[in-house]
């Protein structure tokens, strides 16, 4: 039953949520507890930190699962597993700081969205490039099979009687 339910395509895209939001909630703790309130380098420090993790947990799950399976088949996985990891950093994630989301302003709010996004971004492009690079990727692989079959085969002999 457990098997079962991790299988499942919403358990996997929720699980990158979960471990995307994990993520936030840790630089903020770091960042509430470390340094005072008017330390903005710190923040800023901890807050692009916190993105380039993001990036290469999705780069690292990008090039495991473009091993495995088919574009069509991970991308949804990964992109709505992303989409809703920053709809938590950005919606709840402020909480965790005893702030709200809009409390800093909207120009942080879409700031926070859009950095998000491109460091996604990034991250899955990076990953894919790399798999795609080292031959690594579903249809790379792929691709090597069917010309390593057709190469094997033993010839036809034509014209015999």
């Amino acid at each position: 039953m457990e098997d079962e339910m991790r299988q499942q395509r919403w358990f996997r895209i929720g699980a990158l949520a979960v471990a995307l939001f994990a993520i936030n909630v840790i630089a903020r703790l770091v960042i509430r507890f470390s340094s005072d309130g008017d330390d903005g380098r710190a923040q800023s420090l901890a807050t692009i930190v916190m993105f380039v993790v993001v990036a290469l947990v999705l780069a690292v799950l990008t090039f495991v699962r473009s091993q495995r399976d088919k574009l069509s088949d991970w991308m949804p996985d990964v992109g709505f597993g992303a989409l809703a990891g920053m709809l938590l950093t950005v919606l709840v994630g402020p909480f965790v700081s005893g702030i709200g989301p809009f409390a800093n302003g909207a120009g942080e709010f879409f700031s926070q969205i859009w950095l998000y996004c491109g460091f996604g971004v990034v991250g899955i492009a990076i990953g894919y490039g790399v798999a795609v690079m080292l031959g690594r990727d579903y249809r790379s692989r792929a691709l090597k099979a069917f010309t390593q079959a057709r190469t094997t085969r033993p010839r036809r002999v034509v014209g015999r009687r």
